[in-house]
């Protein structure tokens, strides 16, 4: 028997207890730090599983990942024609080319991928650089469920093992800012003073509020402050208490940073001048854009990446063309429309994005004439994996299912530090088709004496 049908064992064969633990789970959950998308966080009974040789791989499938999209990026620092390709408008790409400090071209990221238990396939879905979340999800689940009956039945026969998504990044972040302490003159502290910032207005404060114990917690000085009200002057960029900042955790992403770019000069000031050490830089947006799956598959990519690179390419990254007049097949796009799924180049939290088998022939038509040269990709749909799992209800009745998943693995500093998984009825993640998210653990089988 498998880990996860093991666990759901447990629950069929108790299932008045399995309730109760699930409603003080759920008890937990709302007194908890962790937000969805602005609401109550809708959870699963059942771990995302993974043994240690599944880790293993992906973590193997991600270190070739990096090689190649460190050499993109190198290339389009080098390059201005192939810098052309990414089409940022020039003011991003400015910003891009500046210098930042640091060599860690990536600093923190979550790249998300379909993964599949049963025969070991993978497909990456995107790339989150800036503003990378969700740490505090994953670990308040694990919080709710460690001490439920379930859990701990389920512990007599594997070992569990949940991922720590906070100190470590702190540790990462540490290393990057002793890089940028190397490389500047007016820089010495060796603890900086931190400021967590984003468009407070819509990010995700509980999660910060953990960050900034972690940080504290280790010895710095730490803020969470509004991106907008950050000012630079003498030579020092301080933030709304008049603190001085000597480095940054960006969360703000860089879609929204472009649209209220007026707002932010402060800060931009300041990391022209090198007078705050800003992590991570706008570089990190050459991955984070989802035209790069179109561009990891051209001939001029090809030509920089070995044949063991682009074999990967093939195998890993789903066919991607832009949504322009004359870039795609529009009468394949149409027939076949189940084999595509339209996401914008930019956005998040599925904001935008559509499957084709979710939508008639006409409506299908119809949406793709309204974002047609709209900056918007055409991808091939990679069917999720289903894996059993279960959600009670208000009323306490269990609802047991089959849900499509996607899985993330955390990046800080090049290090892989954990999983993340969303879970969802439908074919792609949001409140509409019921995402719910089960935490992520490494299981391991005990020997049986």
């Amino acid at each position: 028997m498998k880990p996860n049908e093991h666990y759901i064992s447990i629950i069929k064969k108790d299932i008045e207890n399995a309730k109760k633990d699930f409603q003080s789970a759920r008890d937990y959950i709302k007194n908890s730090s962790a937000i969805f998308s602005g609401g109550d966080l809708s959870f699963l009974a059942v771990p995302k599983m993974f043994s240690r040789e599944e880790f293993s791989f992906i973590e193997k499938t991600i270190d070739t990942l990096k090689n190649i999209l460190e050499k993109v990026m190198d290339k389009y620092f080098e390059d201005s024609e192939y810098r052309n390709l990414f089409d940022f408008p020039v003011h991003l790409e400015e910003l891009i080319l500046a210098e930042c400090g640091y060599e860690r071209k990536i600093p923190i990221a979550r790249l998300d991928f379909f993964f599949n238990h049963d025969d070991g396939s993978l497909k990456f879905c995107e790339f989150n650089t800036d503003g990378s979340s969700a740490m505090n999800e994953d670990r308040e689940i694990v919080n709710a469920w460690k001490n439920s009956n379930v859990w701990k039945e389920f512990q007599k026969d594997y070992f569990v093992q949940s991922f720590e998504l906070f100190d470590s990044w702190v540790e990462g972040f540490l290393d990057i800012w002793n890089d940028f302490c190397k490389n500047s003159k007016n820089i010495s502290s060796i603890l900086p003073r931190v400021a967590i910032v984003d468009f407070l207005d819509i990010g995700t404060k509980s999660e910060f509020q953990v960050f900034k114990e972690a940080f504290s917690k280790r010895g710095m000085i730490t803020i969470i402050d509004d991106i907008r009200n950050l000012k630079y002057r003498n030579g020092k960029l301080y933030c709304s208490n008049n603190l001085p900042i000597d480095a940054i955790y960006r969360r703000a992403v860089t879609s929204e940073c472009m649209d209220k770019i007026d707002t932010i000069q402060e800060l931009l000031k300041a990391v022209k001048n090198r007078a705050v050490c800003l992590i991570g830089a706008f570089r990190t947006q050459i991955p984070h854009d989802k035209s790069i799956f179109k561009i990891l598959r051209l001939p001029q990519t090809k030509s920089i990446l070995t044949k063991e690179e682009n074999e990967f390419v093939e195998k890993h990254i789903p066919k991607t063309l832009a949504l322009k007049t004359g870039e795609f097949d529009h009468e394949d796009a149409l027939k076949n429309k189940d084999n595509w799924i339209i996401k914008p180049r930019d956005r998040y939290a599925s904001i935008g994005v559509a499957t084709g088998g979710d939508y008639s022939y006409d409506e299908w038509k119809n949406l793709i004439k309204k974002t047609i040269n709209k900056d918007y990709i055409l991808q091939e749909y990679c069917p999720p994996a289903k894996h059993e799992n279960v959600y009670f209800d208000l009323d306490g009745n269990a609802h047991f299912g089959f849900y499509n998943s996607m899985s993330g693995i955390f990046l800080y500093n090049n290090r892989s530090c954990g999983l993340y998984t969303r879970a969802m009825l439908g074919k792609i993640t949001t409140p509409e088709v019921q995402g719910r998210i089960p935490c992520s653990v490494l299981v391991d089988e005990k020997n049986s004496e």
